[in-house]
C-alpha cells in the first residue's frame, strides 16, 4: 500500500493507517528532535506530540505534497516550542532562587530539589555514568567533558587536542550510542 493511500485511510479515521504512518516515520521524527534535548523523556514527549499534531491536522494536509517534510516541520516546531517551555521554566526557577537568596542574605540555604528529587537525580546521574562508562573509548572522554563537565565544543577540542569537527562528530555519535544503549536498557 502506498503512502498516499495510507494517508487517505488515516484521514477517514482508520486507526491501522495511523499506526502505519507512525511506524514509517517515527524513527525519522525521533532523529530530527533528539538533538534538541538531553533527556530521552523529552524526546519521547516531543515525538508523541508531533504525531498528535500531525494526525489532528491531517485533514488540512495537501496531498499533492510530500508527507515527510510536512511532518518534519511539525516535529521541528514542536521541539522548539518544548525547548522554549523548558527554558522558561528554568528561568522562573532561577528567578525564584535569586529572590530567595537576596532576601535571605548570606545565611540562606537553598536547595533546588526536595530530598526525594535529589535521590532521583542521583540515581539518574549514576545511570548516565554507567551508560557513559560503556561507550567505546573513542567517545567516552568527549562525552564526559560534554555531558558531565558541561564544556563547550571548543573547550573540549582544546583540552583533548582534537579538531573541532572531530569533537562535533564524536559527540553526535556518542549521543547515538547512548540513545541506543538507553533504549535497550543495557546498563542499569
Amino acid at each position: 500500500m502506498d503512502e498516499q493511500t495510507i494517508i487517505q485511510k488515516a484521514r477517514s479515521g482508520d486507526q491501522m493507517a495511523f499506526r502505519m504512518l507512525y511506524q514509517i516515520h517515527e524513527r525519522a521524527v525521533r532523529g530530527r528532535v533528539s538533538g534538541y534535548f538531553q533527556w530521552k523523556a523529552d524526546v519521547d514527549d516531543v515525538v508523541s506530540e508531533s504525531f498528535q499534531k500531525a494526525f489532528s491536522a491531517l485533514g488540512s494536509f495537501d496531498t499533492s505534497r510530500e508527507f515527510r517534510p510536512w511532518l518534519m516541520t511539525i516535529a521541528t516546531r514542536t521541539a522548539l516550542d518544548h525547548l522554549s517551555t523548558i527554558q522558561r521554566e528554568d528561568q522562573k526557577k532561577e528567578g525564584i532562587l535569586h529572590k530567595v537568596s537576596s532576601e535571605g542574605g548570606e545565611n540562606a540555604q537553598l536547595t533546588d530539589f526536595t530530598p526525594e528529587e535529589e535521590i532521583i537525580n542521583d540515581e539518574l546521574h549514576q545511570r548516565l555514568m554507567g551508560y557513559i562508562d560503556e561507550l567505546p573509548s573513542l567517545y567516552k572522554d568527549v562525552m564526559i567533558k560534554y555531558m558531565i563537565e558541561e564544556l563547550e565544543y571548543e573547550e573540549i577540542a582544546r583540552e583533548l587536542d582534537l579538531e573541532l569537527n572531530t569533537v562535533r562528530t564524536r559527540i553526535r555519535r556518542g549521543k547515538q550510542h547512548l540513545a541506543q544503549m538507553m533504549l535497550r536498557g543495557e546498563v542499569e
